[in-house]
């Protein structure tokens, strides 16, 4: 059997596009960070304080798509209280990625809520910084922004 360089090329193609099509396994501790993801929704929709507390950081810094920026005590406060009263909330296209003991999390935002009695709807996209503080994933920062 007769090798060109046309025959190496086309294998060396071929090689490096199967590289990388390798099927990513999701590693126990990015499912603890989708299940974080999760359980943070879920108090959010839910204006459970204790959930919340666990679930953020105390250096929280957590940033809206208008600029406002939240701390921890303002970002759960403003949740308990009902000022706003989160209806539905959607994330879609995740990708999660784990770096030692801190996580980016990427995904699209839709939702609806209510705040001082107007509805309002929200899409934007989202990054999230979780770091493992004590063995338990927690929110560190959060940034919105208009897609």
């Amino acid at each position: 059997m007769r090798i060109s360089r046309r025959t190496l090329a086309a294998a060396g193609a071929l090689a490096v596009v199967a590289a990388g099509t390798r099927v990513h396994a999701e590693s126990a501790d990015e499912a603890a960070v989708t299940q974080a993801v999760a359980a943070l929704t879920a108090a959010m929709l839910a204006a459970d304080k204790p959930k919340l507390e666990a679930l953020v950081a105390d250096q929280l810094n957590y940033g809206h798509s208008s600029g406002t920026i939240q701390d921890k005590a303002d970002f759960v406060g403003v949740i308990t209280s009902k000022k706003t009263v989160y209806k539905s909330i959607n994330l879609t296209d995740m990708k999660v990625s784990v770096v030692g003991n801190n996580a980016i999390v990427r995904h699209t935002w839709d939702s609806v809520s209510e705040s001082g009695g107007k509805s309002s709807t929200a899409h934007i996209g989202v990054l999230q910084v979780w770091a493992k503080q004590d063995g338990t994933w927690k929110l560190l920062a959060r940034q919105a922004f208009k897609t």
